[in-house]
């Protein structure tokens, strides 16, 4: 192992398991996601809901201004709300493929 490998390596193993932990909740989010479509389309509701998708992104960002109230936070805060705001496209997506599934079955 080099140096770098070593110095670094429980600062990797740490990112690892946030990694690991991250991946598993976005399993379950995405598990969610699908049991919603479902909903939506029987009770004939839109997979995209702008309100809805604002107060995610919102929501998200401002849990970190909270946590961390300087300007870092803020900066944090904008990164959270980028990421945010492309998980939830994704999620649109995979509403609006499920939805256009079920639809079609019909």
């Amino acid at each position: 192992m080099s140096r770098t490998q070593e110095i670094m390596k429980p600062y990797r193993d740490r990112i690892d398991a946030l990694d690991d932990q991250i991946v598993d909740l976005m399993i379950e989010r995405f598990k969610l996601i699908r049991e919603v479509s479902v909903v939506k389309h029987e009770n004939k509701i839109p997979a995209i809901i702008e309100e809805r998708i604002a107060q995610v992104i919102d929501r998200a960002g401002d849990r970190v201004e909270a946590a961390l109230p300087d300007e870092q936070g803020q900066d944090d805060a904008d990164r959270i709300r980028e990421i945010y705001a492309l998980m939830v496209v994704i999620s649109c997506d995979l509403e609006e493929e499920i939805l256009k599934e079920s639809s079609g079955r019909k």
